[in-house]
């Protein structure tokens, strides 16, 4: 915390942003004559490529052997992509099929079933496979891996051990002079639904910039260099996207949440760097990577230099730390396709497989690219986040060469009203709720409060609201 010695007002820190979102941009987009087959043949290749380089210190007496070239009884390494076998995946020729046959009734959350089954494909051909070692309930398609083990009687191939691709390197994370710096991460604002608290919102704006609390709160929100937006900032009346025109009164009503948000951005932007990635429900291309949300759709904030409208994949830098995240699509994905005991298990697996959204184009629409996979992680991060998610989570991983990822899953502020905090120096995460009380006869209720660090309360229009700080507890 910095004090002016000349009027004693606080300034804000200051921190060094590089955006590297490059990758996830879409030049000249086109669909014709491209083929979602391209996108498989260049993650293949590029991972088939980072996977050989690895063989000499994982089974180097071991032959490598193409699906075509095996052999009945003998040890061998094959490589390719993992296509998963599902009996309850849904399809769209199910919806114009004449015969449906009675099949069990599927949880609209998860696809797995019992009789699922794992195939590894490369260029020459596919195998089954086999073993207790490659779970299908962990396993999807789109994964690339080294297998060791043999071709059975019956043209399987029994899997003894998997290689698969791990963390990447991953460049020194700067050691700080010991001054704290705040990242604050929100998602699923969903301004306009009729779900979510505005004064919950308000809230969050006025202490991260500054306008509430004591000295000491204020101070803490000096210290914060950047907030991070992760999709699902606004929700539109679905009863008026009916594919019908519009009259002027029902377009007024489609806009009016995006002029709330802009509204609020633009209190945020005067203060504090902000970053927004577009979502799921927000206007912009359904399929990943999502480009930034078109500046017009918020002409006040806009107008500031801190207004930063990104990509969805977004990575980028902070004081040499290096930040990947999505808006959650790629975990929700995953969820439905693949068993895990929650959220931050499913990014742990992707960082480990390297790649974004392994699930991408075959579950999770995306952009047909023919020469690259922009979904493959090159560089390993500092802090890779989830946006939208039912709850905080965070947790910390640790790779073979020393690499150190902490893994945070954003919970939707609209449902829990938390925001998440994390400091720059250690990496430490702690959330931030709000909540409102209704006083009643000298009695209140509380929504949500519960104190471990620090809380203010502040009147406001005859409520009370108040912000809770909870540090995480790894």
């Amino acid at each position: 915390m910095e004090v002016d010695a000349e009027n004693g007002l606080l300034q804000r820190k200051q921190s060094i942003y590089k955006s590297l979102d490059e990758s996830f941009m879409i030049e000249k987009e086109t669909y014709r004559g491209q083929q979602y087959s391209q996108i498989y043949f260049a993650r293949l290749h590029l991972m088939r490529t980072l996977l050989y380089s690895l063989l000499p210190t994982w089974k180097p007496h071991l032959p490598v052997c193409t699906v075509l070239g095996l052999e009945e009884g003998k040890d061998c390494i094959i490589v390719g992509t993992i296509y998963k076998h599902m009996k309850l995946k849904p399809s769209i020729l199910d919806e114009y099929s004449k015969e449906r046959s009675a099949g069990p009734l599927v949880q609209p959350h998860n696809f797995m079933h019992s009789d699922d089954y794992l195939v590894l494909e490369d260029e020459s051909g596919r195998v089954k496979l086999r073993g207790a070692l490659l779970l299908p309930s962990v396993y999807v398609t789109g994964i690339v891996v080294a297998l060791h083990g043999k071709e059975t009687g019956a043209g399987d191939f029994m899997v003894e051990d998997v290689l698969e691709a791990g963390l990447p390197h991953q460049i020194a994370r700067p050691l700080n002079s010991g001054d704290d710096k705040f990242v604050v991460f929100v998602s699923g604002l969903s301004v306009g639904s009729s779900s979510a608290n505005p004064l919950h919102f308000q809230l969050f704006v006025d202490h991260i910039t500054g306008h509430l609390g004591d000295e000491k709160e204020q101070g803490i929100a000096a210290q914060i260099v950047q907030v991070v937006i992760a999709g699902n900032s606004v929700e539109f009346p679905r009863g008026l996207l009916n594919g019908q025109n519009l009259g002027s009164r029902d377009q007024s009503k489609l806009s009016e949440p995006i002029k709330e948000l802009d509204i609020l951005l633009t209190q945020i932007a005067a203060g504090i760097p902000v970053d927004i990635m577009p979502g799921e429900n927000d206007p912009a291309n359904f399929a990943l990577p999502q480009q930034p949300l078109n500046r017009c759709l918020f002409p006040g904030s806009a107008a500031f230099n801190t207004f930063r409208s990104c990509t969805n994949p977004h990575t980028f830098e902070l004081d040499n730390v290096r930040f990947l995240g999505t808006s959650g699509q790629t975990i929700d994905d995953l969820a439905k396709y693949s068993d895990g005991k929650g959220k931050l298990e499913f990014l742990e697996r992707t960082i480990r497989w390297r790649h974004l959204a392994p699930t991408a184009p075959n579950t999770l629409g995306c952009y047909p690219f023919t020469d690259r996979d922009p979904f493959f992680v090159e560089v390993c991060p500092h802090v890779y986040f989830a946006g939208n998610q039912d709850k905080f989570e965070a947790s910390l991983i640790k790779g073979s060469d020393g690499q150190v990822v902490r893994l945070i899953c954003i919970p939707r502020f609209a449902e829990t009203g938390t925001a998440v905090m994390l400091n720059l120096r250690n990496l430490e995460c702690h959330t931030l709720t709000f909540g409102s009380h209704f006083g009643s006869s000298g009695s209140s209720v509380n929504e949500r409060l519960e104190l471990k660090r620090s809380s203010f309360v502040s009147s406001y229009s005859g409520r009370y609201l108040s912000v809770v700080s909870e540090n995480q507890t790894l």
